[in-house]
């Protein structure tokens, strides 16, 4: 926080967005997924008359998908296409389990924030030893992040509502083809989102 923000704020407490963190790690993961198309496609190359190769190319482009979404939201597909990630690329399932775990830290939170900061510490000794370097890399940001991490598990905060109401806004700017000035976006934003609408006469 700043000083100016600490001046005047000086009980607010800093926060990390679960949201983000979890985005930290989906980027991690996206990162090793490359990592493993890239080596497929270089299989390929060197190898033309083996179609095998090339197929792996296409499954792991296409099961971006499956790795990215909540387990609990997968059809039928993207669950086979996790199955084969987990028998022919390990090391591409175990960052994404890596990535689950670290989703499943902020799960914990809405029940017991002790036991999320306790799977929070677990994980990061765990990312710290799965010999991925994207996945060490990150662990080492988690540490650096933890207390405002620790702080949105306790206090249960997170962007959510504001990055909502934002995304409202928006909506109602494109609706409106625009507007000319501030001064009208702010009064349309509030009528439309303030709680507080005139009743009409009858």
């Amino acid at each position: 926080m700043s000083e100016v923000g600490a001046e005047h704020c000086p009980r607010a407490v800093l926060s990390a967005d679960p949201y983000h963190v979890v985005t930290w790690a989906t980027e991690a993961l996206d990162e090793q997924r490359r990592i493993a198309w890239n080596t497929a496609r270089g299989a390929a190359r060197g190898n033309s008359r083996n179609r095998s190769p090339r197929g792996q190319t296409k499954s792991l482009k296409d099961a971006r998908w499956a790795l990215w979404k909540n387990p609990a939201n997968l059809n039928e597909r993207q669950r086979e296409q996790l199955a084969w990630i987990a028998k022919t690329n390990p090391a591409l399932h175990r960052a994404w389990a890596l990535k689950e775990g670290l989703r499943t830290v902020f799960a914990i939170a809405r029940r017991s924030p002790a036991e999320a900061v306790e799977a929070l510490d677990r994980w990061i000794s765990w990312a710290r030893r799965c010999r991925l370097p994207q996945f060490v890399k990150l662990a080492q940001r988690v540490v650096r992040n933890r207390d405002a991490i620790v702080a949105s598990i306790e206090h249960g905060l997170s962007n959510a509502l504001v990055e909502s109401m934002n995304t409202k806004i928006r909506l109602i700017i494109r609706v409106a083809f625009g507007f000319h000035s501030a001064e009208a976006i702010i009064a349309m934003a509030m009528l439309s989102l303030g709680g507080h609408r005139p009743t009409p006469p009858r």
